[in-house]
């Protein structure tokens, strides 16, 4: 997975209304999880990174 395939997938799951917690996207969307990690240093900056496009 792709960086803007990361964020995309986090919006989609953002406009959806889905929990953004970490441990609940680890248990879910755990190869969305593995590729935000590699391309942000924290699910958190990913989230907000997220938020900013």
């Amino acid at each position: 997975m792709a960086s803007d395939e990361v964020i995309s997938r986090i919006k989609q799951l953002q406009s959806g209304g889905g929990k953004m917690n970490k441990k609940q996207i680890k248990q879910q969307e755990p190869e969305l999880m593995r590729s935000a990690l590699y391309y942000f240093p924290s699910w958190e900056h990913a989230v907000k990174n997220a938020e900013l496009l």
